[in-house]
């Protein structure tokens, strides 16, 4: 059976790929709605769904890059549980930090132009770099503890 993917399914296909799949599998997707039958209309309209998308991103992307230099040097605080030792209970992950950016500087940004090796489990000061194309800025982290 083939289906167009109208989710990323990990491991198995992104949003808008078109691929050949066992047909209990592609039933089951299909009812889900997680993908749909992949008629010649069907197609034609992911196409059309997929350059939309493109020039979105590229002028979201845009946008980014002009704001990267006003968030240069900002410094958002994100409260925590600790421990005496200075740990964290809840370990901070991008999308808390990227929550916080939102609130505060009013910037949205997706999360893979965040850059985060592992969620931040300490208290302290951290230095995030934000990479878009060739772009860069970093802006800081600060954790302490909260009630």
């Amino acid at each position: 059976m083939k289906i167009i993917f109208l989710k990323d399914v990990p491991r198995i296909g992104k949003k808008y790929e078109v691929k050949e799949v066992a047909d209990g599998y592609g039933r089951h997707l299909v009812l889900s709605r997680v993908a749909e039958i992949a008629t010649p209309q069907a197609v034609a309209s992911v196409e059309k769904k997929k350059i939309i998308d493109a020039t979105q991103k590229k002028v979201h992307e845009e946008l980014l890059i002009k704001t990267l230099e006003s968030l240069d040097d900002t410094v958002i605080t994100i409260f925590g549980k600790a421990n005496e030792k200075g740990h964290l209970f809840a370990s901070i992950h991008k999308d808390d930090i990227l929550k916080e950016l939102k609130r505060s500087t009013h910037i949205d940004m997706h999360p893979d132009y965040l850059i985060l090796d592992k969620p931040l489990k300490e208290l302290g000061s951290f230095k995030i770099p934000v990479v878009i194309n060739k772009h860069r800025a970093v802006f800081t982290v600060v954790v302490e503890r909260g009630k």
